[in-house]
Order: C-alpha cells, then sequence, then structure tokens
C-alpha cells in the first residue's frame, strides 16, 4: 500500500536572509500528514520564523522545494503564493492578530474573503462561524462582540476558529499558547485538536515551551531537522 502524499513537505530547503549580518537556515528534510499535529520545539534565534515564513510563502526558498497539499509554493509567484496561502493554511499568531473594532463573527469570517475555494467548503459561513465557536467553548452571545473586549484566553480560540474555518489543509501556530497559564494552555489544545481530527487537518506549532510536548503526535527539535548559516564573509 502506497504511502500517503504529506501534507507538508521539505525537501533540501534553503533560505538566506539578505544582509551581511543576517543568517540563513538549512533544512534537509521536514514533512507532515494529513490530521497529524506536530510540535516544533527550538530556542529563540534558532529559526522558528523563518521556518514558518518559508512554509507559508511570505519568504521564497533559493533552493529546495516547499510542497503543501501536494503543490510546490517555492515554484510560485509571489501573488500566486498569496493566493495558496488563503486557500491552503490557517494561521494562528502569537498575537492572535485579530482586528479589535471587528466583531468576533468578522474576525473567524476574514480568510473566507480572499479563499474563494475555502468558502466554497462552507455552506453557511454563519452557521460554522457559531458553530467553530460552541466547539471551542465560547459563549453563545460571543460572535456580535467585539473582539478586542474579550479575555486574551477567548481571543485565542477566536484566532483559532478563525484558522478553521473552511478547512484548510494545514494549521500552523507561531507560540500561540505562549501567554497563557498551564490549564488554559490544555484546553486550548484540547479543543484546538478535536477540530482538526474532525477535519482530517495537520497542525505544526513552534514553540520553545518542552511542556507541550505530551500533547502532540511528534515532536521535532529545530536542531535536529534544521542548520543555521552564517553569510560567507
Amino acid at each position: 500500500m502506497a504511502s500517503p502524499t504529506p501534507i507538508l513537505n521539505l525537501h533540501k530547503v534553503r533560505y538566506q536572509w539578505p544582509g551581511r549580518e543576517a543568517f540563513g537556515l538549512m533544512v534537509p528534510e521536514l514533512y507532515l500528514n494529513a490530521g497529524e499535529t506536530t510540535l516544533l520545539l527550538g530556542a529563540s534565534g534558532s529559526g522558528k520564523s523563518t521556518l514558518l515564513s518559508l512554509i507559508c510563502g511570505t519568504v521564497n526558498a533559493q533552493s529546495g522545494t516547499v510542497s503543501v497539499a501536494g503543490t510546490d509554493i517555492s515554484a510560485l509567484s509571489e501573488g500566486q503564493r498569496d493566493r495558496f496561502r488563503a486557500e491552503h493554511i490557517g494561521l494562528i499568531f502569537q498575537q492572535f492578530n485579530l482586528l479589535p473594532y471587528a466583531s468576533v463573527r468578522d474576525n473567524i469570517l476574514l480568510p473566507l474573503q480572499f479563499a474563494p475555494r475555502r468558502r466554497a467548503r462552507v455552506t453557511s459561513p454563519y452557521d460554522e462561524a457559531r458553530r467553530l465557536c460552541l466547539e471551542l467553548d465560547l459563549p453563545q452571545d460571543v460572535l456580535l462582540k467585539r473582539a478586542g473586549t474579550l479575555s486574551v484566553g477567548q481571543q485565542q480560540r477566536i484566532a483559532a476558529a478563525r484558522a478553521l474555518i473552511g478547512a484548510p489543509p494545514l494549521i500552523l501556530a507561531d507560540e500561540p499558547t505562549s501567554a497563557l497559564d498551564a490549564a488554559t494552555q490544555a484546553t486550548f489544545l484540547r479543543l484546538l485538536f478535536a477540530q482538526s481530527k474532525a477535519n482530517n487537518t495537520a497542525i505544526l506549532m513552534v514553540s520553545h515551551d518542552a511542556r507541550l510536548a505530551s500533547q502532540f503526535d511528534h515532536v521535532v527539535e529545530m536542531s535536529d531537522i534544521a542548520s543555521t548559516l552564517a553569510e560567507p564573509v
């Protein structure tokens, strides 16, 4: 029986930031299958943010392949990468990046405005936003509230709902639990993983906190998959 095609596959990827003092990154191999949850651990300065940028396509690899859902995004133009990211990748940022004066509903539905195929997978956007809020244990009346008026834990779950809506095949999470206590972290991850399993969505979360490791299917150390590159003199 053939092995499934990975949702995420990096192969011989190399990227060097411009500027004499900048560093680069070399990733020989990294892959993630559908429905899997992977925690990527690394200290500050180890290249975690650069790696996420390569996977998102906000920066382009100078060599190698970055494949998401079977497409080598490193071969796409900048505009094509932007459209592909909107359709196929859900993002949860460390600071959540919500629109504070917009409603919770509008924040959750925002990705669908830029991703018609992702939008087509949602029969009723408003009903789906409501369902995600309920599944993520948010109050029933939260949808019409302004995002900036809610607690940090509630904003985190709204950010998760925004990433999950339309069932993108890959979720990338950048230190989303760093500002939360251990109990709230555990609750958030349990709810997030339940939604990812329901949609067979893969999750790659980067963190410096090794205490989260037991909650993931796989744990990868940044030092095991990548090496930093000093700019040649």
